[in-house]
């Protein structure tokens, strides 16, 4: 009423998220831009580690972390979450695999297994200060790897993925859109899961931007093939 009669202007939008390093994450993000009909907005994306994502959403930084739980770090990151009252919300559950070069000597495998990948560089996400096994972004984190290389960003661990025929493990969720045609998910056989989901703080009370996020997440995901929650 007040920007119909006064001729004020729209409230800028504002929307803040931190995830792991996952292309669905940034894929909804831009639809939710690009479904904006505001004049003015401030948005944040953070793709950044474990740790900073669970203080990102415990200090109202962000109002959506993304991460995931697995056999291996439930018990500790629950219990993390709990002190910190915040909640997981699950998105879906995904089979385990890995990205690797389309040129990649096992590329046209239509699996591999932890035997297969020994002799390639395993790429990760180093985790900073809190580098323990329960941080890592990566699933069965804990193996004994004869190569093992860690980044700070998605851009280089694909450059490195490339041109050093490494690997590392995630979701298999791969957007063309963003990562071309170079880069190739390949099931790994193993009976891990990896539950992806959001976290939210239990005091907050999340804003229309971080629902329609929410809901444009699922609707990637379920694009996909998974099951969404």
């Amino acid at each position: 009423m007040e920007q119909h009669y006064k001729g004020k202007k729209p409230s800028k939008q504002l929307c803040s998220i931190s995830t792991q390093h996952y292309a669905f994450a940034v894929n909804a993000f831009v639809e939710l831009l690009l479904g904006l009909d505001v004049d003015e907005y401030e948005f944040t994306l953070r793709e950044t580690r474990t740790y900073e994502i669970i203080e990102d959403v415990r200090n109202f930084r962000s109002e959506i972390g993304i991460i995931y739980l697995s056999d291996f770090n439930e018990k500790v990151l629950t219990k993390l979450l709990k002190e910190n009252h915040l909640v997981f919300h699950l998105l879906f559950e995904a089979e385990p695999h890995v990205f690797i070069s389309s040129k990649h000597p096992l590329a046209k495998n239509s699996f591999v297994t932890l035997e297969d990948l020994e002799d390639y560089p395993f790429l990760a996400f180093e985790q900073g200060e809190y580098n323990s096994f329960y941080f890592s972004e990566e699933i069965l984190s804990t193996i004994p790897r004869k190569k093992t290389i860690h980044v700070s960003d998605r851009a280089t661990l694909f450059n490195l993925l490339i041109g050093l025929n490494g690997y590392t493990i995630c979701t298999g969720v791969l957007s063309r859109d963003l990562n071309g045609d170079n880069i190739i998910s390949v099931p790994l056989m193993t009976d891990e899961k990896m539950r992806v989901g959001w976290i939210a703080n239990e005091k907050a009370r999340l804003s229309s931007m971080a629902l329609d996020y929410i809901s444009k997440l699922k609707r990637l995901i379920s694009e996909y093939g998974y099951n969404v929650y």
